[in-house]
């Protein structure tokens, strides 16, 4: 089982993650985690935990727990993303279908109003993307 963990484990934070070096050879058998470090993946930023020193080996697992985390949180996004189509589509099926008089009045107009909001974001950033394909092309 000792033999199977990895070097380095990573506990997730709201924007990051503590680093911790994983032990498992020592007199006890035990598995001993020390931290080394607080990473801030919004800003790239990590932090060496108390008077500890990274190694190349720390930065380099650090680095590469950094690279895959962004990647992983962006598909999440997009994924999420894809998901609200969806749910957008329920959303009309169920007022087309199902929905009572009451249920429509407290919901619409918060309803209207994100989905004006989100037209519009839509529709500028849409406008954005012509433009410079117009300006490169």
């Amino acid at each position: 089982m000792a033999s199977d963990l990895p070097d380095y484990y990573f506990r997730v934070r709201e924007n990051g993650a503590m680093a911790f070096r994983v032990d498992t050879e020592n007199r006890q058998r035990r598995i001993e985690m020390d931290q080394i470090a607080v990473i801030n993946i919004k800003n790239g930023e990590v932090k060496p935990h108390g008077d500890h020193k990274l190694t190349e080996e720390d930065i380099a697992a650090i680095t590469e727990w950094m690279t895959e985390r962004t990647a992983l949180l962006a598909r999440r996004d997009i994924d999420d993303i894809h998901r609200a189509v969806d749910y957008l589509n329920i959303t009309t099926q169920w007022v087309q279908s199902k929905a009572e008089d009451d249920q429509l009045e407290e919901v619409t107009d918060a309803l209207l109003l994100a989905m004006h909001d989100l037209r519009s974001v839509l529709v500028r950033k849409k406008a954005d993307r012509l433009m410079r394909a117009r300006e490169q092309g």
